[in-house]
């Protein structure tokens, strides 16, 4: 049974005819056993079909062939246009493109790696918007915005002259990290409060492991530098080389082992009782001392 031929206008004869010259095109392309079953014709335009064969190709699943032919007019002679292949209506089809900015997961930017935030990123508000009606101002309470910050002296050799203090508080809102700068935009309640959950939800807050077997939260440790701002109602971050979270932000009912007020439990570490095995040694004179003459005391006084 001949395979039935779509057409969506009327096709020039000639170049409907032409299966074996696209055929050929379409293998010369795919290569041997890749071209299947002539799947029907389309009429592109006058003296213009494009035949359609399946594409054998497993990783094209519903793939097709298309090759398209045409002829000059007033001559017979149908010659090859373009070959190409194309998805079907059954295709296989590759997930839609995605942004790396959308598939960038935590950790993911490297050194060198830009991940700028975009203009209408709801974690960030306008610096102005503070004072407005947004009723964020509780960002800062106290200092103006314009307030000067106090310089730190960098250490010698530094490009820098100096630069001014940055807490992790709202009184240095406004401002960058570099001299003199001002910031934009600062982090909006949306972004503070998905900053909070995801703090408090991950390994460095109080469900992990770590804090359920410390000796004591971290609001009671000697080693926490409290946040500035309405984070540091409830985060802060260790100041101990020696503690697993060192310079990381913890909750303040964290925990961990390194706790400054952690004690040890009574005589772990204490003097061990010497142990004197008399059986393995032997009494022998010495110059100028005799066994005979020699007075051993116990060595237990208690």
């Amino acid at each position: 049974m001949s395979t039935p031929r779509t057409r969506t206008r009327e096709a020039d004869e000639a170049c409907a005819d032409a299966v074996s010259l696209a055929r050929a095109a379409a293998e010369d392309v795919a290569g041997q056993g890749q071209v299947g079953a002539h799947l029907g014709i389309e009429a592109e335009g006058d003296r213009i079909v494009t035949h359609l064969f399946a594409c054998l190709d497993p990783a094209y699943v519903g793939w097709r062939w298309a090759v398209t032919v045409t002829r000059a007019s007033r001559v017979k002679v149908v010659t090859v246009s373009e070959s190409l292949l194309m998805p079907g209506p059954d295709s296989l089809l590759a997930p839609d493109w995605v942004p790396w900015r959308d598939r960038v997961r935590p950790g993911d930017v490297g050194v060198g790696d830009l991940l700028p935030a975009q203009s209408d990123d709801e974690r960030l508000v306008p610096t102005a918007m503070l004072e407005g009606d947004e009723g964020v101002l509780d960002w800062d309470d106290s200092a103006p915005w314009d307030a000067a910050l106090p310089t730190i002296n960098p250490p010698p050799g530094s490009p820098v002259t100096a630069f001014p203090t940055v807490s992790a508080g709202p009184e240095t809102a406004g401002h960058d990290t570099g001299p003199g700068a001002k910031r934009s935009r600062v982090l909006s309640a949306i972004g503070r409060d998905e900053t909070a959950l995801r703090w408090y939800s991950g390994e460095h807050g109080p469900r992990s492991p770590l804090a359920h077997a410390a000796p004591g939260p971290c609001m009671t440790c000697g080693f926490l530098v409290r946040l500035a701002g309405p984070l540091g109602r409830v985060f802060g971050v260790c100041a101990n080389e020696y503690a697993p979270d060192d310079g990381r932000v913890v909750s303040l009912d964290h925990g961990c082992g390194a706790h400054s007020e952690a004690t040890t439990p009574a005589g772990a570490h204490g003097a061990a009782s010497p142990v004197i095995d008399e059986l393995g040694y032997d009494l022998v004179d010495t110059p100028g001392v005799s066994m005979d003459e020699t007075v051993f005391e116990s060595l237990d006084h208690a």
